[in-house]
Order: C-alpha cells, then structure tokens, then sequence
C-alpha cells in the first residue's frame, strides 16, 4: 500500500534513507543529498509518501512536489531488506500516475553520477539524461519522462 507520509513515520523514513544510501557515503566522499534531507518539513507539506506492508511497516518512500510545469520526484528509496521486490517501481509508478493526475506532462528527476545503477534503471523506466551538472558539490544527472 502507498500513502501520504505522516510525522508519525519520519524515524523510519530517516532509517530507510540511512540504510538506502549508505553504501554511496564512501563513493561520493560524504552524505548524499537524500540521507541529510529535511524531511519533517517535506512531510508537513504533503510531499512524501510511503510503501507499507500489511502491518504498516514503512518498506520504502519517495518525495515529490510540483516544480515549473512538471513533478520533480527528489528522492526514492527502499530498505535494504525489501530491495528487489518492486516496491521502488511502485513507487515511482505513483509519482507518475500522481503527476498525470495533477495535470503534469512530465516527471523530472536526478541522481549522483557515482550511483551507477540509478544511471541504468532510470532508462529502463522510460526516463531520458537531459543534463548534467555540478550543484552544492554533488555531480549529478538529470532525467526527465515525458507523460502521455
């Protein structure tokens, strides 16, 4: 199940995130951008929804929100534990069907050039690079699908 996340599940969403981009910390040389975000105040602005099981246990979350004219879908991401069961896809599914529904064309999203296989799945989801650059230190690949 997906929902809308609540202030109630940001110590597992913050735990999801720790575990989820850890193995990149010695890559990239220090925390991504996704492990030190604010997300008490993405959650109050209704911009992080979460994966559960049956129990409600928080599997996985993404974070999205209106930008210029599309989603800008800002982080994804599943506990280690439940890697390989589609729950990322789901939900990027839903921020896609979430995006069409809110009148958006497109999804719009970037990862850090060291997250090699973030470079080859996100091409296999329909999403094309459109740009690379340097921001707040971190190199990163831009992405973007078009909705139809």
């Amino acid at each position: 199940m997906i929902r809308q996340a609540t202030a109630h599940d940001e110590a597992q969403i913050r735990e999801c995130a720790g575990q989820a981009y850890a193995r990149y910390v010695p890559l990239i040389g220090r925390k991504p951008a996704p492990m030190v975000a604010d997300f008490a105040t993405q959650i109050a602005a209704g911009d992080v929804f979460v994966a559960t099981d049956d129990a409600d246990r928080v599997q996985g979350f993404i974070v999205f929100h209106a930008a210029e004219g599309h989603i800008l879908l800002e982080n994804v991401a599943v506990f280690p534990w439940a890697t390989g069961s589609g729950i990322g896809k789901e939900l990027i599914n839903f921020c896609e069907r979430t995006a069409q529904a809110r009148g958006f064309g497109a999804v719009h999203l970037y990862t850090n050039e060291l997250m090699t296989a973030n470079l080859s799945i996100y091409p296999k989801l329909g999403y094309a690079e459109v740009a690379r650059r340097t921001e707040d230190g971190f190199n990163r690949v831009y992405f973007e699908k078009l909705l139809s």
